[in-house]
């Protein structure tokens, strides 16, 4: 079993920054590959970035260039840096760990970009 716990979600002005941060235990955080989803209201939820556990990240194409996935396995954490932010990344963000048949979520952060 893998916890997850999201923090850093916030309300924020469009341009501004945010990074989001998801705290693991449980199990062995580095054998897994974690992602951030992401769903707005109405909508299905979508992957926003993942990175694996040899390290190699993928974005969803509205996001690239203005997010950042890490991971920093001495500590279980994962993070997602967000900059540039618009209206449309308003959404309840989530963490994802995944590893075979395994699959945890988090509870969820909610972000919010409004002027």
């Amino acid at each position: 079993q893998v916890q997850l716990v999201e923090s850093g979600g916030g309300l924020v002005q469009p341009g501004g920054s945010l990074r989001l941060s998801c705290a693991a235990s449980g199990s062995i955080f580095s054998l897994y590959d974690m992602g951030w989803y992401r769903q707005a209201p109405g909508k299905q939820r979508e992957l926003v970035a993942i990175i694996t556990s040899d390290g190699s990240t993928h974005y969803l194409n509205s996001v690239k260039g203005r997010f950042t996935i890490s991971r920093d396995n001495a500590k279980n954490t994962v993070y997602l840096q967000m900059i540039s932010l618009k209206f449309e990344d308003t959404a309840v963000y989530y963490c994802n760990a995944r590893r075979t048949v395994e699959n945890y979520w988090g509870q969820g952060t909610q972000v919010t970009v409004s002027s």
